[in-house]
């Protein structure tokens, strides 16, 4: 199953050319109004997700960087022993490992993790995010979903054995 990976690049590629992007034509807290309740932003996170210790004083950044690189590992881990007929949650784990990567780039890098995208009502905002994030929710939100299913998933190839195994012709008593 670690053909899935190529997604898991696709979500870091994706991710780093949206922050490049943002470097490039944001200054740092400049906000550009897209529609109304959307901004696009140039905002530092130090933290973890909703800036969760971003005022640790800096030692955050490696304790950050360093469960990353653990999770990456057994999150590769686990896609590698998945079955064949497990590809969604191949998928899921692929876009969690993605956003994982994407964000620990600019960790190592920057020190911070560069976050663009502002939904806001009111005066209320959502913490900003960005593509890694993205690709993370959605992930660990389908992880969420197939693990109420009591069946495990299987691909067409899975069903068509079984189908096959349940039409072979019963042995003839006469014989």
């Amino acid at each position: 199953m670690l053909k899935w990976l190529w997604l898991s690049v696709v979500v870091v590629i994706a991710d780093q050319i949206t922050k490049i992007l943002v470097l490039q034509n944001f200054q740092y807290q400049e906000s550009i109004a897209i529609f109304p309740s959307f901004n696009l932003v140039h905002v530092h996170n130090y933290g973890a997700a909703f800036s969760f210790l971003s005022d640790a004083g800096g030692w955050q950044r490696w304790l950050f960087a360093v469960l990353a690189l653990v999770f990456s590992v057994l999150i590769v881990l686990w896609i590698s022993r998945l079955k064949p007929g497990e590809r969604f949650t191949a998928i899921g784990l692929a876009l969690v490992l993605g956003g994982a990567i994407g964000n620990l780039v600019d960790r190592i890098y920057h020190g911070y993790v560069i976050d663009f995208l502002d939904f806001y009502m009111g005066t209320s905002h959502w913490p900003a995010f960005n593509v890694a994030d993205i690709a993370i929710s959605i992930g660990v939100v389908a992880l969420i979903i197939l693990s109420f299913f009591d069946d495990k998933e299987r691909d067409d190839r899975g069903r068509d054995n079984n189908n096959a195994e349940n039409n072979k012709e019963a042995p003839s008593k006469n014989g």
